[in-house]
């Protein structure tokens, strides 16, 4: 299935700079991207249908602003908004932040379990129990070293109202196997309206990885529904099929970094980043195979195709929406407020190589439209949170961001 003028190795060698090579990393592997033509198409692969690719551009037309309001913050990696306005910002050094709505350090918030972050490991996503309110839960994912490789692992505790100090902290759930890898770990959180939790995690990069995007006995490429305590979530599509994982959702994932749900039909709508030219946006449908690595709209970074270098096939789901060129795309959410009319119930998504935030008119589960917000500020953006109708944004530069109606 893979391309046989490579001897093993050397395609093992191959496909861990590409991952990083879609410029996910700031290490030294990642600077084999920059030999790329960033405007350039990197194949001549059709569309499955017309709008999946290279829509036309919009432009917002409310006047808005855009503040850089703190600078040097650290490595973060997501922010989420918290009741009282509050911002929770996660380091992948291995603790969070807690900023004002300006942007000023509240405090620093220390004592989670031990990550692994070198390359694209670290302390990674975080989200609020439903109840936070009253019992002050978060759940955060990380990489979590074992003992022959990492994972992507999902712990939950308590964020102390006075203290710096997580408390109670337990890891719920482990997408395992376990591989000597430090890419592709995915990592998105999102609850849904009933408290389950979706968590997706990445295929790993590696070819042992990457194969069992495609199996439903791996927890690899996958994103997965699980209840507060880590267990299956009801009703899964897996939960009584044999040699299945049953927290699994869906499966044919490369590396799932953005998940958000669609405020007004409820949806699950996913972003992964691709290989060179197949970086995707996907509506996530219970027991769908997404394709991954059986069908792809990208090449290696070697230049070199990709399995049987087919894009479509029965019963593999078709992403709604690709680039190539690449964007890189990270976290992401929609847009649920009345401040920019025009941006109701539009997806924004942090784009790392491209280097700016990718803004999605959506209209009956397709894209119609595509606009580039921050792109004259350099910054690597890393995910994107609402507040009361502004944008927040944090950039792996350590830059916060707001944008807000003038």
């Amino acid at each position: 299935m893979y391309t046989k003028c490579l001897s093993y190795i050397s395609l093992v060698i191959a496909v861990t700079i590409c991952s990083c090579s879609n410029n996910d990393s700031n290490n030294t592997a990642a600077k084999g991207a920059d030999t790329l033509k960033p405007n350039q198409p990197n194949t001549n692969y059709k569309p499955a249908f017309e709008g999946q690719k290279n829509i036309t551009a919009v432009t917002t037309t409310t006047p808005y602003k855009v503040e850089r309001l703190a600078e040097h913050i650290g490595r973060p990696w997501a922010v989420t908004p918290m009741p009282d306005g509050q911002l929770l910002v996660t380091d992948k050094s291995g603790f969070m932040l807690i900023l004002s709505a300006e942007g000023k350090l509240v405090k620093k918030i220390t004592g989670f379990p031990p990550v692994n972050d070198k390359a694209q490991g670290g302390l990674l996503d975080v989200a609020l129990d439903p109840a936070f309110t009253k019992n002050r839960i978060i759940y955060w994912s990380f990489s979590e070293k074992r003992d022959t490789g990492n994972l992507t692992a999902v712990a939950k505790g308590v964020l102390p109202e006075k203290d710096t100090v997580i408390k109670n902290p337990v890891v719920i759930f482990r997408a395992t196997p376990e591989l000597n890898s430090e890419l592709h770990y995915g990592s998105r959180l999102v609850f849904d309206k009933d408290g389950n939790l979706f968590v997706s995690a990445g295929e790993r990069s590696i070819l042992p990885g990457r194969k069992q995007a495609q199996w439903l006995n791996s927890g690899l490429g996958k994103i997965f529904k699980i209840t507060k305590e880590g267990k299956p979530a009801p009703g899964n599509p897996f939960i009584n099929q044999a040699d299945a994982k049953p927290e699994i959702y869906s499966y044919g994932h490369r590396n799932p970094q953005g998940l958000a749900l669609h405020p007004a039909t409820g949806d699950l709508w996913e972003v992964e980043f691709g290989p060179r030219g197949g970086d995707e946006v996907n509506l996530i449908k219970p027991g769908k195979n997404y394709g991954w690595p059986l069908i792809t709209y990208g090449i290696e970074y070697d230049g070199n195709k990709i399995g049987d270098s087919i894009q479509q096939k029965a019963g593999l789901e078709q992403p709604v929406y690709y680039w190539d060129p690449v964007v890189s795309p990270s976290g992401m959410i929609f847009y649920s407020s009345d401040s920019i009319p025009e941006w109701k119930n539009n997806l924004f998504i942090g784009g790392l190589s491209s280097m700016h935030i990718i803004r999605l008119v959506i209209e009956n589960n397709k894209v119609v439209g595509e606009e580039s917000l921050l792109a004259d500020q350099k910054e690597r953006i890393r995910d994107v949170a609402e507040v009361n109708g502004k944008l927040y944004a944090v950039s792996d530069g350590g830059v916060l961001f707001r944008i807000s109606k003038k």
